[in-house]
């Protein structure tokens, strides 16, 4: 693992109770971040990745937020202002998925997906936007998917949301460049984590085939990412979504 110094960085992790989020939280306070793990429903998931990271002498707490919700998100970072000052480093890991076809998508499951991918990214950074600005530094770090960046079959909801990440991310990267903040997408592949393992076997062994390298990725391989552009030596890269599926959309 790379030597990133991330000491006395404030780090807000959302979705962060298990699979990606979980390993993010769990790396960046291997390099010195004091992470605050946000979860909406797994409390326990949560309090198991804090006292991970406490065990191996990291500094980490949990708050509970779902950030599809405009003033809850708002209370939450009020909450670590008060007591952290500082956010330095944000990822928005948190995201769902109701996947199908678009003819028998509800209108509830498009909503529920785009409110939570997208519009939660958006509420963490509006609550924070005048601590970046204020600090005149930062890292926004938003997680994309490569569906997208290429689509995908039953999940128009899903991909209209990482999507818009995407949009978000470029337009945010000019609107804060000036006040030395770097705001980046990474977009994952198909990643080992409790979403993929539930897939058939069948799905699994196709999916592999449309994957130059043959296999799935590991959440520690979107964590080491996350650490690189949280650190001071990512500061000339902003507005950039990075792939990392394995060639898969190559």
């Amino acid at each position: 693992m790379s030597n990133y110094d991330l000491k006395d960085k404030v780090a807000l992790v959302t979705g962060a109770s298990r699979g990606i989020g979980r390993q993010i939280a769990i790396q960046l306070a291997q390099h010195g971040a004091k992470v605050i793990v946000n979860y909406c429903g797994s409390k326990e998931a949560a309090k198991e990745v804090v006292d991970t990271i406490i065990d191996k002498g990291g500094i980490a707490e949990s708050m509970q937020c779902d950030v599809s919700d405009f003033n809850g998100t708002e209370e939450m970072i009020k909450r670590i202002m008060e007591k952290y000052e500082k956010v330095d480093i944000l990822v928005n890991n948190a995201g769902v998925t109701r996947d199908n076809l678009l003819i028998k998508m509800s209108e509830d499951d498009f909503d529920l997906v785009v409110s939570t991918n997208l519009k939660g990214a958006f509420n963490t950074i509006r609550h924070l936007y005048r601590n970046f600005i204020k600090q005149r530094s930062g890292k926004i770090i938003n997680i994309s998917s490569v569906s997208g960046v290429m689509g995908n079959a039953g999940q128009a909801n899903y991909s209209a949301s990482k999507a818009g990440i995407i949009g978000l991310t470029k337009s945010l990267a000019r609107e804060l460049a000036s006040r030395n903040i770097c705001v980046n997408a990474i977009a994952p592949g198909f990643v080992e984590t409790d979403m993929t393992t539930k897939l058939p076997q069948s799905a699994i062994e196709s999916a592999k085939q449309m994957i130059p390298l043959q296999r799935f990725g590991k959440p520690e391989d979107i964590a080491e990412l996350v650490t690189f552009l949280a650190s001071e030596r990512a500061d000339y890269i902003t507005g950039q979504v990075i792939c990392v599926d394995g060639g898969m959309s190559i």
